[in-house]
């Protein structure tokens, strides 16, 4: 393809006669991939029952690349948040942080959200995910994602990180900030990356990613990990921001990622001296991905812890016995979970939540929205089906084959074989499809008409 000209002549003058051999796509399309959701099925467990063509991504274990002309958005897996459709080299960042269950973790840069449901997968629903999205209809977009993937210990924000970090100070033992960049690594899957290309570009991004890089220091506890990645090539934004945050923060070191198995080492001449770009980590175009860069950092143990944010705890609400008989009839296990309230809906906050003093901050969505009361009966949300649907005491099995479940996506009524009457939970080869309710043999969609296969 054709760069742009003062991209190109950066680039050849950094890399000489490897220009040619590192900018060389591997292959004549754009990579086109999935990752699995963990919290739905195992990466293996996929791979055998898939019915379209999977091949294991180098860059994570839980990737795929598929083929080109394959539409994962319309298949029934997708509509199921069994897995999310991602170029295979985006997913190589968030595995890199090393989230175990039980974690606190902050995505500072979440939206659209796959690499926010890598992290969700990894806690296995144990401790509390932080996704946070700066623009307002973007966190919309995470909002919905989180969702799909049946994502239940999840804190959605939409703010600014320096307020996030005046608030949660040294809370948190994972922080992955996917900064916002020139995107050059970008410039064949999204041509406009390369029309609005230019230095003033660089070096604004630049200039924002330092600043989310020191907020997300001050969200990081004592020992905890750091993951900076970009889809750029740019010195400023790549491997020249890391040697001018460690400089900043002596309290940090660069971890060595030369043993992760994809990509190649960062670049020396792209850096001040004394950097060692080699601990960080490249995908080019000859790698088989797009383009990106990724370094891992540690706060030293004995850095100074930071003082806690003040704040009280919310208090509970009285919870609506309505709520309470309908948890009982079809989600046992959920009856005498703690609730929040958020105007009329009702909602299921993840464990841990309310130790982070929300303030003033903007939350998009604090845990699972279970539903509301109307007329004195719980209506519940679709949310809720897709978090706990697989568990509903109320179910409707569906299989890919079944041309009940093309129908059902598509919004129709559909036969009820499974479910008895009342609310019930439809699922496709036991991963769910949100709510219905069945009367009289059928059952009446409430798939939300936005999220539809219509075409």
């Amino acid at each position: 393809m054709e760069f742009p000209a003062d991209f190109a002549a950066r680039e050849r003058a950094l890399l000489g006669e490897r220009f040619e051999e590192l900018y060389r796509y591997a292959t004549p399309e754009p990579a086109r991939g999935i990752t699995v959701n963990t919290l739905r099925c195992t990466p293996d467990w996929l791979k055998d029952h898939a019915d379209f063509a999977v091949e294991a991504s180098p860059f994570c274990p839980a990737a795929f690349t598929t083929e080109a002309g394959w539409r994962p958005g319309r298949h029934p897996w997708h509509h199921a948040g069994v897995f999310y459709a991602q170029e295979p080299s985006a997913s190589a960042p968030a595995a890199l942080l090393d989230v175990q269950p039980g974690m606190r973790v902050a995505d500072l840069c979440a939206a659209p959200g796959g690499k926010t449901s890598q992290l969700a997968a990894a806690l296995q629903g144990q401790g509390l995910l932080v996704a946070n999205e700066y623009v307002a209809a973007r966190a919309e977009v995470l909002r919905q994602n989180l969702e799909r993937m049946g994502v239940t210990n999840a804190l959605i924000t939409n703010e600014d990180t320096a307020r996030l970090a005046a608030a949660w100070p040294g809370r948190f033992d994972r922080v992955l900030v996917d900064a916002p960049c020139s995107g050059e690594g970008m410039f064949r899957k999204e041509a406009v990356a390369a029309t609005q290309h230019n230095e003033a570009l660089v070096e604004h991004c630049a200039a924002l990613g330092a600043e989310i890089l020191e907020n997300a220091a001050a969200l990081l506890a004592p020992g905890g990990i750091l993951v900076y990645s970009t889809c750029t090539f740019a010195p400023q934004e790549d491997e020249g921001q890391m040697a001018a945050f460690l400089a900043r923060h002596p309290e940090f070191s660069l971890c060595d990622l030369s043993g992760c198995g994809f990509g190649r080492p960062g670049e020396a001449n792209r850096a001040p001296e004394g950097f060692d770009a080699r601990r960080c980590r490249r995908i080019w175009p000859a790698d088989g991905g797009e383009g990106h860069f990724m370094a891992k950092l540690q706060k030293s143990p004995a850095a100074e812890p930071a003082a806690p944010g003040r704040g009280k705890p919310p208090r509970a609400p009285k919870v609506p016995s309505e709520w309470t008989d309908f948890a009982r009839t079809y989600f046992p296990e959920l009856a005498q979970r703690p609730v929040t309230t958020a105007g009329d809906w009702l909602l299921l906050p993840p464990a841990g939540g309310e130790e982070l003093p929300l303030g003033k901050l903007r939350l998009v969505r604090g845990g699972v929205l279970a539903g509301s009361v109307v007329k004195k009966r719980f209506q519940p949300a679709h949310a809720l089906f897709m978090a706990y649907g697989a568990r509903c005491t109320n179910r409707e099995n569906l299989t890919r084959e079944d041309p009940r479940t093309e129908a059902w996506l598509r919004g129709e009524e559909i036969e009820a074989r499974d479910a008895d009457s009342g609310w019930c939970a439809v699922c496709v080869d036991g991963f769910p499809l949100g709510a219905g309710k069945v009367s009289g043999g059928r059952i009446k969609n409430h798939y939300p008409k936005g999220l539809r296969n219509l075409r």
